[in-house]
């Protein structure tokens, strides 16, 4: 029998180590494969996203690039962005940056920032999503606890926010009824002053509609995060903990229409796929 071999490369994105973050796969690609077995290769690595990247033809980036849970492609994954410049950068050192012209979320730059320990920590811009207020009762009931604010953006983000921090990290939500209500990021939060991250504000994110109970570390979640907290805590630059199992640290900064994250990489297993 012959073998098709693709490379495949497993991230722990806005992690300073190994199990920790948020899992990512990052396959490289030749050519686009068909929509049907790209959504079998998400399936099959089982990770909240696959990042998939193609050389970027029309030269308006270096790379397309797609997002695949194991059940659908979505329109934006931060985590998965971060992993892929990892990647990217991480065998191209003379590079300081890379970009990735996407399908619905235009042209995302993921570039190195550095710091003294020499880790790999990198900046990533993506677009901001300022959410507006809206009662939300089903989600709102679903995700449990006592909301004191709900909003929502257009692109599926529904913002609860709660009192305290030990409030989102004893949420126990109803998957079946999040389920329901279809492609729906819920994204739970609070300020993280009394939190033991010593972070401006906390969050916990399920999107079990796409495949997804809890998202360990949820960048596109910080596009509406950070607009929503650097309004309210007047700042741009902002420190973030999403509150799930693993944990995992983000630093925000509001740029105009766009929101800055920074993160750690850690590559944890390099192979290959056989098709």
């Amino acid at each position: 029998m012959s073998w098709r071999r693709f490379p495949v490369t497993r991230v722990d994105a806005f992690a300073d180590r190994a199990f920790t973050g948020n899992p990512a796969a990052v396959m490289p690609l030749d050519e686009w494969l068909d929509d049907a077995t790209l959504l079998a290769m998400a399936a099959e690595n089982n990770l909240s996203e696959t990042a998939f990247l193609v050389p970027d033809e029309s030269e308006a980036a270096d790379y397309e690039l797609r997002w695949f849970t194991p059940g659908v492609e979505i329109a934006l994954c931060g985590h998965a962005t971060l992993a892929s410049g990892h990647v990217l950068l991480s065998a191209a050192p003379w590079r300081d940056a890379m970009t990735f012209r996407t399908r619905k979320a235009g042209i995302l730059t993921v570039a190195r920032a550095g710091d003294d320990d020499g880790d790999d920590v990198y900046r990533m811009t993506l677009p901001a999503y300022r959410p507006e207020p809206k009662p939300l009762p089903d989600i709102a009931a679903a995700v449990g606890g006592r909301p004191v604010e709900t909003l929502w953006h257009g692109g599926g983000y529904a913002l609860l926010v709660y009192a305290s921090a030990a409030e989102v990290r004893a949420l126990a939500p109803d998957m079946a009824a999040l389920r329901a209500q279809g492609e729906v990021l819920a994204i739970a939060t609070a300020p993280g002053a009394d939190d033991p991250s010593a972070a401006d504000f906390v969050s916990r994110v399920f999107v079990p509609g796409a495949g997804v109970d809890e998202d360990p570390v949820t960048g596109s979640a910080h596009c509406v995060l950070t607009p929503y907290w650097s309004a309210r805590l007047g700042r741009e630059r902002l420190s973030a903990w999403q509150a799930s199992s693993r944990g995992g640290s983000v630093g925000c900064r509001m740029d105009g229409d766009q929101v800055e994250l920074t993160g750690c990489c850690v590559t944890t297993l390099v192979g290959d796929f056989l098709l």
